[in-house]
């Protein structure tokens, strides 16, 4: 029998071919199955804009019941929404994810009372929620409104020159309103002058750097409110005596706080590091990047926030409660008495040199075995318009919340917004790129083009 084909360069050749071609298709068979099985991405932007924050993660991760998630939208928008949605899917098999066009099944979306192509249901049981916009922020703040039961709701404390939901400007707290809302809170304000009592709605009772002092019948009925087992958030900042920014010391609330082993200092810490010009802020908004161990900060550890106008805190032992610092200044900072001046300055021999305690939170051994809570901090305009937006901020005074409310599993670090990175170009730098995308680049082809032409020939 002759085999003589079997030598034949054309037979090699085939089976070269033939091996090549199954080897081929054999590791894109093996890749498309790893990548159904195993949906792994990498995200190199610089803001993560393309990865789930922490938050977002541990919710989802720690699901207890199936979420069914509905896009009611044109096929031509799905794509958009799976981009996001499919990221949430992946991180746990009970957050499932569905497609209705409106259009198509106009009866499943007057059932649902759906009006506008776009929205985004999620449902939990009976529970049913509407995500406002196609965003992780508003799916994940969707997502805890149905799992969370019952109402929670921060009220703000008013009448003695504190800052308000309703106020947009920068002392104002609009935006901490916003956020709150975003995360399944309510928010209202109380006032203790008209009634001295705190309503029994009232999930965390927030006192936002008052100006003036408070009446000793508000201050007992934030007292009653805590060692009943209430909740509250005090911030109050550093006394000064500014012509146009005068801060009462406010002993009513001060002995209160003494009372449970925190003591507010009469003095202005200033933070001479630095670093905050870096972030462009003053030396009377120390920056913190310190945190202790607690619920409330153990996220913020890759985090920094800042604090304008604040005070120090110093705690001592007390029967009443447990504290636990939650964050200082640098060793740089420095505190100072002069309350009086515009012109701050330091005297090396006699203000204090940091690090200095700036906040504190407590739990209070309340009547009939009750435990109240309550966090402390020495800034009252850290949460408000003019600061809320910097870097960690958001963040911390949401984990104060949430722990206030006892809410632990939901304190994390929360999505970031969309940061804009356009490029600005002068108009010299946009000639150059002009020039040189346009002419350069290719006459630089053209003329290798020809070099190897002529070298060949």
């Amino acid at each position: 029998m002759n085999f003589s084909w079997l030598k034949a360069k054309q037979t090699k050749f085939t089976a070269y071919v033939t091996i090549y071609t199954a080897v081929i298709l054999g590791i894109l068979g093996l890749a498309n199955f790893l990548a159904q099985r195993y949906n792994k991405s990498f995200d190199t932007t610089s803001n993560k804009k393309f990865s789930l924050s922490d938050q977002t993660q541990k919710i989802v991760n720690e699901l207890k019941q199936d979420i069914n998630v509905t896009v009611w939208d044109e096929q031509s928008g799905y794509q958009a929404a799976k981009d996001l949605l499919d990221r949430y899917a992946n991180l746990s098999p009970k957050f499932k994810v569905q497609y209705i066009d409106p259009q198509k099944k106009p009866t499943l979306a007057r059932a649902a009372g759906i009006r506008n192509l776009g929205a985004i249901t999620l449902e939990a049981g009976a529970r049913k929620a509407e995500a406002k916009s196609l965003s992780e922020e508003e799916i994940t703040g969707a997502l805890i409104r149905v799992i969370k039961d019952g109402q929670r709701t921060i009220c703000s404390i008013a009448g003695s020159g504190e800052g308000k939901f309703e106020d947009a400007e920068r002392t104002g707290y609009s935006k901490l309103k916003e956020l709150a809302e975003k995360n399944n809170y309510a928010t209202k304000t109380v006032s203790l002058l008209e009634k001295p009592e705190i309503p029994a709605d009232c999930t965390v009772v927030m006192v936002a750097g008052p100006r003036f002092d408070y009446t000793p019948p508000a201050v007992e009925a934030i007292r009653k409110n805590v060692e009943g087992g209430g909740h509250v958030l005090i911030m109050l900042e550093a006394p000064v005596k500014l012509a146009t920014g005068e801060v009462s010391e406010n002993l009513p609330i001060t002995a209160l706080l003494d009372t449970w082993g925190v003591t507010l200092q009469k003095n202005l810490v200033l933070d001479l590091s630095g670093i905050g010009q870096l972030y462009g802020l003053s030396e009377v908004m120390p920056l913190v990047t310190s945190y202790g161990e607690h619920a409330i900060v153990n996220p913020m550890k890759n985090s920094s926030t800042a604090f304008p106008m604040s005070r120090s805190l110093d705690t001592r032992t007390s029967p009443k409660a447990t504290l636990t610092k939650l964050f200082s200044t640098t060793d740089n900072a420095m505190a100072t008495d002069k309350l009086d001046s515009a012109n701050l300055t330091i005297d090396p021999k006699k203000d204090k040199p940091g690090p200095f305690t700036l906040a504190v939170a407590g739990e209070v051994n309340g009547e009939g075995g009750k435990k109240g809570r309550f966090v402390v901090v020495g800034s009252g305009s850290w949460a408000s318009n003019g600061a809320l937006g910097f870097n960690g901020n958001r963040d911390l005074i949401m984990n104060m919340m949430n722990w206030l409310s006892a809410d632990e599993d939901l304190i994390s670090i929360r999505p970031k917004e969309t940061q804009d990175r356009r490029l600005s170009m002068t108009v010299a730098q946009m000639r150059s790129v002009l020039f040189g995308s346009v002419l350069f680049l290719p006459l630089l082809v053209v003329a290798l083009g020809l070099r190897v032409w002529w070298g060949r020939r």
